[in-house]
């Protein structure tokens, strides 16, 4: 019997979700391609061509689909990745953004296929939780002026309240 899991992210590409979900599995350790469906004879894409790719990242199943140009992804919704160090951080960031995507604002970035992530070191949300209001608002502050976040710039701003 197959493990399943409940709810499972779905993304939409136009024709090179083959493409993007290689570039993902090559990012991320404990990742793999499950599945590839391609088109029958029945269509809608041509005969052959990949359907959809069924993969992990870091053992989150996704599915991505070949579902033709109607739909783009937005920044209503990303891939947050928690990251355990600012060497993380950073190799993520640069892999994510290589080859045409673009770091925004606050960790957020959009990579070569206008997916969005958000790529956070774990410390962030410890200092933002924190009961000390002027810690917490250091932080925030800082983080606003970051597009890649730098756990040390942040923990700076949290001592300096």
């Amino acid at each position: 019997m197959r493990l399943r899991q409940k709810i499972t992210t779905f993304l939409w590409f136009d024709d090179n979700a083959e493409e993007a979900v290689n570039f993902y599995v090559s990012i991320f350790g404990n990742s793999k391609i499950v599945s590839t469906m391609r088109y029958g004879d029945a269509g809608p894409g041509p005969t052959g061509q990949v359907m959809s790719v069924t993969f992990q990242l870091a053992g989150q199943e996704f599915i991505a689909l070949n579902g033709g140009p109607h739909f783009r992804f937005t920044e209503a919704i990303s891939l947050f990745v928690d990251c355990e160090t600012q060497e993380e951080v950073d190799g993520l960031h640069a892999k994510l953004t290589a080859g045409g995507g673009a770091g925004g604002p606050c960790g957020w970035l959009r990579d070569r296929f206008g997916l969005s992530w958000q790529i956070v070191p774990f410390q962030l949300g410890e200092m933002l939780r924190d009961k000390d209001a002027r810690k917490a608002g250091n932080v925030m502050h800082a983080m606003m002026q970051m597009t890649k976040l730098d756990i040390e710039r942040l923990q700076d701003a949290y001592d300096r309240a």
